[in-house]
């Protein structure tokens, strides 16, 4: 069962600029309300971070308290950041999003994948949110294996037809084409690292290193699936009931190496592997930083122009609409992240982009009003987007204090 505590006010610190008090005090309330063990909220506008708290514990059965440099566990607010990173290698032209895969990846065009295009891919179009070969955390520390694994999975459906979420190969294909595509045949979390966390002193890995002090990692307070059907009212029913079923593609889409349940995330050996649409480790300032550069632009990492326009732009759905066929709800994607759709309203406008993460992470990109914004949390919740608590930050940020649309 998700551990419940009760946070004292003198456990949450931070600082916050003129003008955004209104975040403060939700977060300071949401702390002291029982519903976290440790969280934290970042805010930068126009590349300046305006909001930086944090508060309760890293781990809430000791009750080792969160600190400014705690860092947890995001799931798959993770994609988000390794999307950066395959932006950032699209503004150097190592690779184009309307190219065919194939063309930097061979392997990868067997079973019928052939016409699948970056673009396809990371839009999550193309049926390939399961692998019918398990693998094993052996085959993620070695990039030859996994390659060759993923490489042979055939297409749920055919490309661009459908879209569903894929949960947790999306970054494995991402590792895979980066991988292919660069010169020094690094992957994604190794160029992630060099290319884009060293230039702006981003404290966020993709598999982490020894450097980092394992006491500075939060524990994740998490639920088991079978908790998932007390709680049908805050994800799709049929989604719940997938989990359950292990030949459903839900339950298969979110089946993770070394993970039965949200708490193996805990293991030292699921932390350290490469899971670059699960298992970033990082703090919300990390995230929001990330996000605001690309908000302004992203001159720091070099992201072209025209890439960050591609983030910026509508997403192509797929041709047979935007129900999600492992979600079994609607859901928008354009390039590695969720874009705004009906119920799911963030940012200022829908030119904003970003991933939520499983138990209530979220992090974004606001290029209308210059914000990144990121919210990170040890308590899992239960909801696919938009948990309560993330939520009223949100709404706080973009409605109260900017004045703009309200969240959803």
């Amino acid at each position: 069962m998700v551990l419940s505590v009760k946070v004292p006010p003198e456990l949450i610190s931070g600082e916050v600029d003129e003008g955004f008090g209104k975040v403060a005090d939700v977060f300071r309330r949401t702390m002291c309300s029982g519903r976290e063990i440790g969280a934290a909220v970042s805010v930068y506008q126009g590349g300046v971070k305006v909001v930086d708290l944090w508060g309760g514990y890293r781990d809430g059965v000791s009750e080792a308290p969160w600190e400014r440099d705690t860092m947890v566990t995001v799931c798959s607010t993770s994609k988000g950041v390794s999307s950066l990173a395959v932006a950032v290698a699209a503004s150097r032209g190592l690779i184009s999003y309307d190219t065919k895969v194939a063309e930097y990846w061979p392997e990868f065009g067997q079973a019928g994948k052939g016409s699948v295009t970056v673009r396809a891919l990371l839009s999550h179009q193309a049926g390939l949110p399961v692998l019918d070969r398990a693998l094993t955390l052996a085959d993620l520390i070695d990039p030859g294996r996994l390659s060759a694994k993923i490489a042979a999975q055939a297409p749920a459906w055919p490309v661009g037809e459908r879209h569903g979420y894929h949960a947790v190969t999306l970054g494995w294909y991402e590792s895979e084409l980066i991988r292919h595509a660069d010169p020094d045949g690094r992957t994604l979390g190794r160029y992630f690292a060099e290319e884009v966390a060293a230039p702006l002193g981003l404290d966020f890995h993709i598999g982490l290193p020894d450097s980092v002090d394992r006491d500075r990692v939060a524990r994740l307070h998490a639920w088991s699936r079978y908790e998932a059907m007390l709680h049908l009212n805050t994800m799709p029913p049929r989604f719940v009931l997938g989990l359950l079923n292990p030949r459903s593609l839900a339950a298969r889409a979110f089946t993770t190496p070394g993970v039965r349940e949200f708490d193996d995330l805990n293991h030292e050996e699921t932390r350290t592997v490469e899971m670059p649409a699960a298992n970033g480790i990082g703090t919300a300032r990390a995230i929001a930083a990330l996000y605001g550069c690309a908000a302004t632009g992203g001159a720091e990492i070099g992201l072209a122009p025209d890439i960050l326009d591609a983030l910026i732009n509508p997403a192509a759905p797929p041709v047979k609409g935007l129900r999600d066929q492992v979600l079994y709800c609607d859901s928008q994607f354009s390039l590695g992240f969720m874009k705004p759709f009906p119920t799911f309203t963030f940012g200022s406008s829908d030119r904003a982009f970003g991933t939520p993460g499983a138990g209530g992470s979220f992090g974004m990109a606001d290029p209308d009003t210059g914000i990144g914004f990121a919210y990170v949390t040890n308590r899992y919740g239960f909801h696919l987007w938009s948990d309560p608590r993330e939520l009223a930050l949100r709404q706080a940020l973009f409605r109260e204090v900017l004045g703009g649309r309200s969240q959803s």
